[in-house]
């Protein structure tokens, strides 16, 4: 959806291992970084195939083997951003921990935005327009260090969403 918009974007998890949706909320499937999308995949085609269809994981998964071949964890990626967005407060915590424990080299920015965002589709879907939206308007803003408070909370009002907003430097 972003990259269509043209933005440069890139999928992270922040947990010590994959967690996906099981049988049972006390029961996710859980698997280690290194396990594919396709192995992913299998193993729940295997488990329960018409659960998994049901609530959309196996599409989520055929989806995300298509961009890359496995998860990636943010916390093993040392590339450097402009701006990282989170959609549940606990994962913009794991962020800002991660970044603030990092030994500073360049002194660069980069802003952390959460928006809390329900893990489901018709949410996701919600979700993703309105970040769409925010990048968009970050994207044309003549100061962004100067005029993203503002921006920020003209969409806390328009959305009725709480953002949280901090910021790191590399």
């Amino acid at each position: 959806f972003f990259s269509k918009r043209g933005f440069s974007v890139r999928s992270f998890g922040t947990g010590t291992h994959v967690k996906l949706p099981g049988p049972a909320p006390d029961k996710p499937n859980v698997y280690d970084f290194k396990t594919t999308y396709d192995q992913m995949y299998n193993d729940l085609l295997r488990k329960d195939k018409e659960l998994y269809t049901q609530n959309g994981i196996l599409h989520m998964l055929d989806r995300n083997k298509r961009i890359k071949p496995r998860p990636e964890r943010f916390q093993n990626c040392k590339d450097v951003f402009d701006l990282i967005l989170t959609c549940e407060e606990r994962v913009y915590d794991q962020v800002v921990e991660d970044l603030n424990s990092r030994e500073q080299e360049t002194c660069q920015p980069v802003h952390v935005i959460n928006v809390d965002i329900q893990d489901n589709h018709e949410e996701a879907t919600l979700g993703a327009f309105l970040i769409c939206e925010l990048c968009q308007c970050i994207q044309h803003t003549e100061d962004m260090e100067n005029e993203i408070d503002e921006l920020l909370q003209e969409f806390e009002e328009k959305s009725g969403r709480t953002f949280l907003h901090t910021v790191c430097f590399y």
